[in-house]
């Protein structure tokens, strides 16, 4: 029986169409320029989300720690939300890499006011660490995939401006939030003077991220990526799948959002789950077990005896995520797994 594998996005294989892609893309040195698939990949994305240059890196994490380190000087603080992808899961990066600390606010959903961003801003006085720049997540991973409203963002600006602020946008899933709500990519990055977007979760390339910004940010990034080991050679291999996946899996978004919505409801009205079905807004769903008499990880473990790969977050918290690997059958297959177990416990209380 074929796995359901749900812990990720990132997980996807290269479609055949990808592949063939991949396999006739001219190449050629892209440290010094001249890899044709790399350079037209950089200025397809550069486009698309409205700025003048962009960077390919080989992951979002080293695309938001090159940004950082772009916009700040050692000693400065960095604004975000606290589950963000950043502060959690980019290993100390923003102190090890660029020495700055960052200011983690309370979110609701992954959404921050700019009130609160107003009121984290220092005081102009040698005490305090230097306000510099503040970090969004568009989707928002931790918060089960859910879209900073684009009107929230812009209040966030009006205040960046007020304060002398730069702004990032950690973009891993921007093409989801797009494809949700109809608000294109170019809307969505144009507050932020930077802007970093993966090619290998939704969009399903097998590696690739991209920052972009002015041609000056751009071109001082392009140092840092060298400095921090991420310059490549004949790239435009792995370009290729991304200028591919540009171009075939955006739109098809939506059915990983809809099959996120159908195993969301399913598993909402299971006795030993519950699902906060508001902040299922993209391709992921966030499912507490702690009314089930087990914790997370047992009831993944058992899942798994079932065909159906998924991730324990907590005590009590399952992360599901639909991609382009997993389609209808494998949802209705992953309903009947949870059910399985869950359904046979007790009515929360």
């Amino acid at each position: 029986m074929e796995t359901v594998d749900l812990r990720s996005d990132t997980v996807t294989k290269p479609t055949a169409g990808m592949r063939e892609a991949m396999a006739r893309a001219e190449v050629g040195d892209d440290v010094f320029g001249e890899d044709p698939t790399v350079n037209r990949l950089q200025e397809t994305v550069a486009e698309l989300l409205g700025k003048e240059a962009a960077l390919f890196v080989p992951s979002g994490t080293m695309s938001n720690q090159i940004a950082i380190k772009c916009h700040t000087q050692p000693g400065d603080e960095v604004i975000l939300e606290r589950d963000s992808h950043s502060f959690h899961y980019e290993g100390g990066g923003p102190a090890l890499l660029s020495g700055v600390q960052l200011h983690p606010l309370p979110g609701e959903r992954g959404v921050i006011t700019a009130a609160q961003v107003a009121a984290a801003v220092r005081p102009g006085d040698h005490h305090y660490p230097r306000s510099r720049l503040v970090c969004l997540e568009n989707t928002h991973n931790r918060a089960g995939g859910t879209i900073f409203p684009l009107e929230a963002i812009g209040e966030i600006r009006q205040v960046a401006d007020r304060h002398g602020l730069r702004m990032h946008l950690d973009g891993a899933r921007l093409w989801n939030a797009a494809v949700a709500t109809g608000i294109s990519e170019r809307e969505f990055a144009a507050p932020f003077d930077s802007v970093s977007v993966c090619l290998s979760k939704g969009l399903g390339a097998p590696v690739g991220s991209l920052l972009v910004g002015s041609r000056e940010f751009i071109h001082l990034a392009h140092r840092y990526r060298k400095v921090f080991g991420g310059g490549m050679r004949q790239v435009g291999i792995l370009a290729a799948a991304g200028l591919y996946a540009l171009a075939h899996h955006r739109q098809r978004l939506a059915d990983d959002h809809r099959r996120a919505r159908r195993l969301a409801e399913a598993l909402a009205e299971l006795p030993g789950a519950s699902v906060d079905l508001e902040s299922v807004q993209t391709n992921m769903v966030f499912v507490d077990v702690g009314h089930s008499g087990m914790e997370a990880a047992e009831v993944v473990a058992k899942v798994r005896e079932q065909g159906v790969l998924c991730l324990a977050l907590g005590p009590s918290v399952i992360r599901l995520v639909t991609h382009l690997d997993v389609d209808d059958e494998g949802v209705e297959r992953a309903i009947v797994a949870f059910a399985n177990i869950l359904g046979r416990r007790g009515k929360r209380p």
